[in-house]
């Protein structure tokens, strides 16, 4: 494991291996379909999921990636690039590092979450990464929820709601109403919809609770529609 840690690759080398797989099969008018979804935020090259992640499988591997005292490094280089493909192999590429998590790459999450900040790469970060490094290391989370929420960032308030939509039975749902009601006055999209989520989402392990929750709280009318959505169609 220390060895696998301590591993090098040439990154201009790698970078470069990754930008002309992507190249070589860019679709331009499928580029400019997602570029228009996400609100021309960002270029694309044009390549769903499935083709991305099957012209770039064999950079994941453990044999060719990155080793961990370089991923820093190579994620914020991958993040820096125009193209959208590239912060979506980064995010997905973390993945594949968890069990070698240090406390410290929070912060490299964060880097991710407040630059080129959009809800795609957000609620990815959010659920998978986060969610995930808050289970490893517990004792960060409070302290770091609480510097999200003072931020005025609404990408890293965002993140601290949906941070537990794969927990399910495991959800701190005190934390989770706390954080709510911290943030339903703010009259931000992202943030109204992000609560309605992640209600909803909790919803599916203890209706009553949410129900009980959007019953004694004035949620705004997004948050309160999206709350309630699998209760109302489950009745």
């Amino acid at each position: 494991m220390e060895k696998e840690k301590n591993k090098k690759v040439k990154i201009k080398e790698y970078l470069e291996q990754i930008r002309s797989s992507l190249t070589s099969q860019a679709d331009p008018e499928k580029a400019e379909a997602m570029a228009s979804y996400m609100r021309d935020q960002f270029p694309f090259y044009g390549l769903r999921a499935a083709e991305r992640r099957k012209i770039l499988r064999k950079y994941m591997r453990q044999e060719n990636r990155p080793g961990y005292t370089q991923l820093e490094t190579v994620i914020k280089k991958l993040w820096q690039l125009p193209e959208r493909e590239f912060q979506y192999f980064a995010q997905e590429l973390i993945l594949k590092y968890q069990n070698e998590y240090t406390e410290d790459i929070i912060s490299l999450f964060e880097y991710m979450i407040t630059h080129k900040s959009w809800w795609d790469t957000v609620d990815h970060i959010a659920k998978k990464l986060v969610g995930e490094y808050f289970k490893i290391f517990p004792h960060k989370r409070d302290q770091k929820i609480k510097s999200w929420l003072d931020s005025d960032n609404i990408w890293l308030q965002r993140t601290a709601l949906l941070f537990q939509l794969g927990y399910k039975e495991e959800t701190d749902a005190q934390l989770l109403f706390d954080i709510i009601e911290e943030l339903k006055e703010i009259d931000e999209f992202f943030i109204q919809k992000a609560i309605g989520w992640a209600l909803r989402e909790y919803s599916k392990t203890e209706p009553i609770a949410v129900v009980k929750f959007a019953n004694t709280h004035q949620l705004s009318t997004l948050s309160e529609r999206e709350a309630l959505k699998v209760v109302r169609k489950n009745k």
